[in-house]
């Protein structure tokens, strides 16, 4: 059943919020913030979202199922090589993008009740197609399988969420590729 136009407008105002807000302080920003912010009640918030994570899912979920695709496009586009670089590229950036999302991302994966649960599942399942596909082709290691590479991507993002690192998460990003990434052969 739609929401009504009023609800609409109240659950859409607290995403373009808590975005900003999660943004600024992490997974972990005070849902008493964003309703404060929103100049909602709380009760409002936990109307339209009753946990944190249905939050979470409702902020992610677009930019997971977007990811999920992307691999699915490159899957049929780009090389395998090519196509687990650039997919490894844009998730590592997505996991960067709000402090604390790898946490809530692993917990998720270890909860099926989790509202974030089928997302990240999509996700994960997703890269781990593409590294299956990488591996056949000879162009990926093959001790590694998609729980690797997505344990992998959350480390990637866990660095660039460290101010002791950050300077160093794009250098240690090309690092991981190139371990994943095997070698060609001459004339391949």
């Amino acid at each position: 059943m739609p929401m009504r136009a009023d609800a609409q407008k109240n659950y859409d105002h607290l995403l373009a919020v808590a975005r900003t807000v999660v943004a600024e302080h992490g997974a972990d920003a005070s849902l008493r913030d964003i309703a404060r912010r929103a100049e909602v009640g709380l009760a409002t918030l936990y109307r339209h979202f009753p946990t944190r994570e249905a939050l979470l899912e409702a902020l992610l979920r677009t930019t997971l199922d977007e990811l999920t695709q992307m691999a699915a496009d490159l899957e049929a586009s780009a090389s395998p090589r090519e196509a687990l670089a650039s997919w490894l590229r844009e998730a590592v950036a997505f996991v960067r993008s709000y402090n604390g999302v790898v946490s809530a991302m692993a917990a998720a994966l270890a909860d099926d009740s989790s509202a974030l649960h089928a997302s990240c599942s999509n996700l994960r399942s997703a890269g781990g197609r593409l590294l299956r596909r990488a591996q056949s082709q000879g162009e990926a290691r093959h001790d590694l399988d998609g729980v690797d590479l997505f344990a992998l991507i959350g480390a990637l993002g866990w660095v660039g969420d460290q101010p002791a690192f950050a300077s160093r998460a794009e250098h240690l990003l090309g690092v991981v590729a190139t371990a994943i990434l095997t070698k060609c052969e001459a004339g391949r």
